[in-house]
């Protein structure tokens, strides 16, 4: 054979972030030895791999192609490499996941997973869906749970339970004292949303687009801890999953506006690359997260613990 493992793990790191210098630095390799090794293999095929623009490096159609081959079969073979050390319970997962889950159910799930698996690690990265979707095609995650529309053809999406998002105000906001609130009555509130390119936005986007209605975007936030402080100020109305809210509603520091027509349901989805080697500890971590809801049919219904 005219590769080796290793020659494939460098360049895979350096297609990954398009740098030798990142990847020397993720590989404890100096940057003149990882240049000679991807370039050794280039000149073994007499194939360039990336384009190359003064220092920087592009992945080519060609490079693009090889990428999912080569992670694949190091996937493939570091799960050969734990068969033979006797790892059966072993992994080191790269997770994403978008705010609401990675706040309130990642958060519960991977600590419970690395009880049930002592040897494994894992790294939970939090951002929102446009984000995790573009780490997985890039394969820098091993599994993404996202809260937003996500179709891409390289992608496997699988449903995984029901959210709803809620509309929501201070207590003191005029509007608790309204038996009706109408659309037209929110339309000329101040709004505290989500970015786009996050699944909350998108949904309510999405459901306020149905009724032909635009908000008064007056702060968008990347975070929704964020957004309910701003909301408990008094500062406007903010909408933002039922769930991340369980606990204000609770207290009584924050309190709904129901708004039944409109539709602000949504899932939560399990997400893969299509050519990403589902190892052993991917397909445990997909266990333990169904385990964690069985028996429920929306996040309204998980247990989770009280927050003072």
């Amino acid at each position: 054979m005219k590769f080796t493992l290793r020659q494939l793990e460098i360049f895979a790191t350096v297609a990954r972030f398009e740098s030798v210098s990142r990847a020397s630095e993720i590989l404890s390799l100096s940057q003149s030895a990882t240049s000679t090794s991807l370039a050794e293999i280039e000149k073994q095929f007499d194939t360039a791999f990336f384009d190359r623009v003064g220092k920087k490096l592009r992945l080519n159609d060609f490079g693009r192609k090889l990428l999912p081959e080569a992670v694949d079969l190091l996937d493939r073979a570091q799960s050969l490499e734990d068969l033979l050390s006797n790892r059966k319970s072993y992994c080191n997962l790269n997770i994403g996941a978008t705010l609401t889950i990675g706040n309130y159910l990642a958060t519960l799930i991977v600590p419970k997973f690395l009880e049930t698996y002592p040897d494994s690690k894992a790294h939970l990265s939090v951002h929102n869906t446009s984000a995790i979707v573009e780490r997985l095609l890039n394969f820098d995650l091993d599994l993404g749970l996202v809260e937003g529309s996500c179709a891409h053809q390289d992608l496997l999406i699988e449903p995984w339970i029901e959210d709803e998002l809620v509309i929501f105000s201070a207590p003191g906001h005029p509007l608790t004292r309204t038996k009706i609130v109408t659309l037209y009555q929110l339309m000329e509130l101040p709004w505290i949303m989500r970015e786009k390119g996050s699944g909350t936005r998108e949904v309510l986007d999405q459901a306020l687009a149905d009724h032909n209605f635009n908000p008064n975007i007056k702060l968008e936030l990347e975070h929704t801890e964020a957004i309910k402080r701003v909301v408990e100020s008094g500062h406007g109305i903010g909408c933002i999953s039922r769930l991340a809210l369980r606990d204000a509603f609770r207290r009584g520091s924050l309190v709904p506006i129901e708004m039944p027509q409109l539709n602000l349901k949504r899932y939560f989805y399990f997400v893969l690359h299509k050519q990403k080697f589902q190892t052993s500890g991917i397909r445990d971590f997909l266990k333990a997260c169904k385990a964690f809801t069985a028996g429920v049919s929306s996040t309204e219904s998980i247990q989770l613990p009280n927050i003072p």
